[in-house]
């Protein structure tokens, strides 16, 4: 049944927030997110084949152990956005956003009328009829439930605009996209991705909507951290677990094994 956001309560209390992105299809392995201390896991469609009834599985092991479940979606697809909201999901990502006319197409996506397109449907979001629907209408359209990915020269170029849109529950950023998309390569460090980052995190604090960092360096951490930046995205856990995975092999071959 759809409840208030803790993910944006903490935030709106000054409050850090930690998330992952989940490119390991398994419910176990979102209860081990969860469990790890996580705030909220994005459940990722974008780069990732799932099914239906396995999104469904993560999503229950979420809302068993207690973290906020997020779908990156793979476009603007009203019809799928409309059943990831019906089923429980909290908060739509939407990557690589480059225009405020797409923002706009997904808030309508995600918002009941008068303030969206969305249609209306009982079941699980309501709690099977706990929750009536003119109450379910009014708490999903007053709370923010859309979270765009800044990934390219377009998008930042687009952010003020995007930004003047209400409904925008926080912006992510890409850093890797945005490398290959100012011809840097795959370099999430490089300057130039860098100086991206500050325009979007900038825009952001502008327009006093929370900036999502995914910080790949400490010194990346302790830069958004003294700035005021309190989402943070950890990475994916696929590359968490391959880089533990190695470095425990990496004991044996030390110890002589």
């Amino acid at each position: 049944m759809l409840r208030p956001s803790s993910v944006l309560a903490r935030l709106h209390a000054g409050q850090e927030v930690h998330g992952l992105l989940n490119s390991v299809p398994s419910p176990l392995l979102c209860e081990m997110i969860a469990a790890a201390g996580y705030d909220f896991v994005i459940l990722d469609l974008e780069h990732l084949l799932r099914s239906g009834d396995e999104l469904m599985h993560c999503l229950r092991a979420c809302e068993a152990a207690g973290i906020a479940a997020w779908l990156r979606v793979p476009e603007v697809d009203p019809k799928l956005i409309g059943r990831a909201l019906d089923a429980g999901v909290e908060a739509i990502v939407l990557p690589r956003v480059e225009s405020a006319a797409e923002v706009e197409r997904a808030l309508a996506a995600v918002r009941f009328p008068p303030l969206g397109q969305r249609g209306i449907s009982g079941g699980r979001c309501t709690g099977f009829g706990a929750l009536g629907l003119a109450d379910y209408i009014g708490l999903a359209n007053a709370e923010p439930r859309l979270v765009p990915m800044i990934e390219s020269a377009a998008g930042i170029s687009a952010l003020p605009g995007i930004l003047a849109l209400p409904g925008i529950a926080m912006v992510l950023e890409g850093a890797l996209d945005l490398a290959l998309d100012l011809g840097v390569g795959p370099d999430p460090l490089h300057p130039q991705v860098w100086d991206g980052l500050q325009q979007v995190a900038a825009a952001c604090t502008d327009a006093g909507v929370p900036f999502c960092a995914n910080p790949r360096t400490s010194e990346q951490l302790s830069h958004w951290q003294a700035r005021g930046v309190r989402a943070f995205l950890a990475g994916e856990d696929r590359g968490l677990l391959l880089a533990a995975l190695k470095a425990r092999r990496r004991d044996f071959s030390a110890a002589g094994g």
